[in-house]
């Protein structure tokens, strides 16, 4: 049988780059989307993925992207995981410039990516599109308008084309991880690796790349009859976008 194939946005670090390693291990061909080529070189050389330097918040790169994509062949599932968050001032003090960013990269860029291979996962016959969103978008918290706010306008943008895709037998996958311990997502929001690290300070277990990337997988690999619309996943320190039990580290 012809490997199924996906593209996976975001693919130079975290959970995206787990993602390409967690599909490519369970049988698929992945062709591996980012800024950073020389992160998706290796990348590639690891994992036997396709590389494919673009950037989601520019429409002219996205077009490009998907026509070297097409170039080669089909499209079997769309990862729409490119995306970040940028400060936690508050609403009231908010810099335009990181709402506008944050919009940008979590919704329009995955509008771009999702219309560009809409017509290709129609042609498949059983494709999918995930979109990696947050439990942000199920609860905001201070500090956190512009992400929450951004996160919560991609989870419209996957209710409302499960809707209208879902003739067109095309899944439309929501995850929503909880507090996930990355490389580079808190420390690109706040600026400061000390401050990154008090982000998970005393919580035991927070979600890892590998965890939400295998998540992500097993919803690809069911039946195609099969839609996870939602599926939430936290670390069991965090009950909730708000409570977080954190564990007392002895003092030196």
């Amino acid at each position: 049988m012809t490997p199924k194939r996906a593209v996976v946005t975001g693919a130079s670090s975290g959970i995206g780059a787990a993602a390409v390693r967690a599909l490519r291990n369970s049988g698929w061909d992945v062709v591996a989307v980012a800024r950073r080529g020389d992160r998706l070189q290796a990348l590639a050389a690891e994992t036997g993925a396709q590389a494919i330097t673009a950037d989601v918040t520019d429409g002219q790169s996205v077009a490009r992207m998907a026509e070297e994509v097409l170039a080669t062949g089909g499209v079997d599932a769309v990862i729409n995981n490119a995306g970040g968050a940028w400060g936690v001032d508050s609403v009231a003090t908010g810099k335009l410039g990181d709402w506008e960013a944050m919009y940008n990269v979590n919704v329009l860029g995955a509008l771009r990516v999702t219309q560009a291979f809409l017509p290709a996962l129609r042609a498949s016959g059983q494709g999918s599109v995930l979109m990696l969103t947050s439990t942000a978008a199920l609860a905001s918290y201070e500090g956190g308008g512009g992400y929450c706010a951004a996160k919560s306008a991609e989870q419209a943008l996957a209710e409302t084309l499960r809707l209208e895709e879902a003739e067109n037998n095309v899944r439309v996958i929501e995850i929503l991880p909880g507090m996930v311990k990355t490389e580079e997502f808190s420390l690109n929001r706040l600026g400061d690796k000390d401050a990154a690290e008090k982000v998970y300070a005393g919580v035991e277990k927070p979600l890892t790349a590998e965890d939400v990337a295998n998540v992500m997988a097993y919803s690809l690999n069911l039946p195609h009859h099969i839609n996870l619309d939602k599926v939430v996943l936290r670390p069991v320190a965090q009950a909730a976008n708000h409570k977080v039990i954190r564990r007392q580290t002895a003092q030196a």
